[in-house]
């Protein structure tokens, strides 16, 4: 493995991410020898690209990004690279937003690349995922635009029976995700559209095989990722239906894992 050019995909949060949100000097070394002996270090993330820069720039990555599930790749420092943008169509995400408004759910996010639009100010969400500015009840003007994400945030009784009906009624059309406890926020974006979309595209711009990618992941939005990759390493705290099609299982994100990982099977 150590023998040919890979590709290191990285999902961040439970993944790349401590609990508090920073990436270990450990995990950092680890991803930084990684990228002079050669490799290719991608970040993929379900993170709209303005909070998963801060984490791009603490690796010095100078490689594609793969954004909002898939549904947005590009690189950060060659904009000749290409932009690739895949937004929900707007008659959909018009009837994903009704259909959150017939479960009464606490509030409806939408964003369209970098920019937020929520339907009700919630200072707690606006504290904890989202940089100023947030646009707060705009949902009528916003909803005239194709965004790149509806999030929906239902009661928590609520969340599985809201994505029972958006799999029933929008299968064709969307795919859906949800958040790690305690949030159970629900993603929406365009169907078809997943993390494995998207660095399919990284690997063509970079000449690698499916086969030299090592792809790191800890809820179901990495499934299709770490099914795409040539090795999919499922964290120690990852969701059990993501350990049963990883084909390696490393320690979770609070013990280096993905250090842990590339020391055994990589670094050289």
């Amino acid at each position: 493995m150590t023998k040919q050019r890979l590709l290191i995909a990285v999902d961040l949060d439970g993944t790349l991410l401590t609990d508090k949100k920073d990436i270990s000097p450990k995990t950092k070394q680890a991803l930084q020898q990684a990228t002079s002996q050669g490799h290719y270090v991608v970040i993929s993330t379900g993170r709209p690209f303005r909070s998963s820069k801060n984490y791009y720039d603490q690796l010095n990555l100078n490689t594609p990004i793969v954004n909002f599930n898939g549904a947005l790749v590009h690189h950060p420092q060659k904009p000749e690279w290409g932009f690739f943008h895949t937004p929900l169509d707007l008659d959909v995400a018009q009837n994903v937003v009704s259909t959150a408004e017939k479960f009464r759910v606490k509030n409806i996010m939408i964003e369209v690349m970098d920019e937020v639009y929520l339907k009700k100010h919630d200072k707690l969400i606006m504290q904890t995922f989202f940089d100023p500015p947030v646009n707060v009840n705009t949902m009528p003007q916003v909803i005239h635009t194709k965004p790149t994400s509806v999030l929906i945030h239902p009661y928590e009784h609520h969340v599985d029976r809201l994505r029972q009906y958006l799999s029933e009624y929008h299968a064709e059309v969307v795919d859906h995700r949800k958040w790690a406890a305690p949030w159970h926020v629900i993603e929406v974006i365009k169907a078809g559209i997943n993390k494995a979309v998207g660095l399919e595209k990284v690997c063509r711009s970079l000449n690698i095989p499916r086969e030299n990618i090592i792809a790191f992941g800890d809820e179901d939005n990495d499934v299709e990722m770490l099914q795409f990759a040539g090795c999919g390493v499922a964290m120690g705290n990852a969701i059990k239906p993501l350990k049963e099609v990883a084909d390696w299982v490393t320690l979770d994100n609070e013990q280096d894992g993905i250090a842990h990982f590339l020391a055994k099977h990589v670094l050289v």
